[in-house]
């Protein structure tokens, strides 16, 4: 098993993770008067902080995996690398559009009601980002088959419903945060970001199917890939 990482590396972590929200959101806001984005921030640094802890408690090995330790990118599928890059945009528009929106100009006003669902909305996010790195041990940023780490098929968890759940939460990401954060015009790059989270999760389940031992006769026992009874 890998060895934890040292107390300075796990603060330096926690720190450049808990400062994309700040950074992202207040500088293009122009204001630190914004209490959406400082609940937003608060959240998700509430979440960041215990998740990089436990990962470096409980499972050092998946978290160097999603640093990019290396050899971690050895066998990341092209199609996943433009895939990855295309996702980057609305990502990093979604924070600032919103910030435009909300505040700096106020273009749309989102009722409270709708803010409210949008912070609903990011709890199952958190919860099942949790859950899906508890349960994967192979729970990498990118598609590859990790043969290197003894790639297995993970059935337990929530992994018993659905075939892919961490990109539920992804979904929720996506389109929650904007209403959470007040700003209807930052939906247009969450649905878009939402578009490349199904396509990836179509060509990451093909690829599954196709290269990892046990993964066809998986899809036989749980038969949904995003939502049960849809998809």
């Amino acid at each position: 098993m890998s060895k934890k990482l040292s107390n300075v590396k796990l603060i330096i972590i926690i720190l450049a993770s808990s400062l994309v929200f700040p950074i992202f959101l207040f500088l293009p806001a122009g204001t630190l008067f914004w209490p959406e984005a400082w609940l937003v921030s608060i959240v998700f640094i509430a979440y960041i902080v215990p998740q990089v802890l436990w990962l470096n408690k409980n499972n050092p090995e998946l978290m160097r995996e999603r640093m990019g330790s290396k050899g971690s990118f050895k066998g990341w599928k092209g199609w996943d690398k433009i895939l990855m890059i295309a996702l980057s945009i609305p990502a990093c528009l979604l924070f600032p559009l919103a910030a435009f929106d909300a505040v700096r100009f106020q273009w749309s006003q989102v009722p409270l009601f709708l803010k409210a669902l949008g912070f609903l909305g990011i709890i199952p996010y958190l919860v099942l980002s949790f859950l899906v790195m508890k349960e994967n041990t192979y729970a990498t940023k990118i598609v590859r088959i990790q043969k290197d780490r003894e790639h297995k098929v993970i059935t337990t968890g929530p992994y018993s419903y659905v075939r892919h759940p961490m990109y539920i939460g992804a979904v929720l990401f996506f389109i929650c945060t904007p209403l959470a954060l007040g700003s209807f015009y930052a939906i247009i790059p969450g649905t878009l970001g939402s578009i490349l989270i199904i396509v990836r999760t179509y060509l990451e389940d093909k690829t599954l199917q196709e290269e990892l031992e046990g993964y066809k006769e998986y899809t036989k026992k749980v038969r949904y890939r995003l939502l049960p009874g849809v998809w």
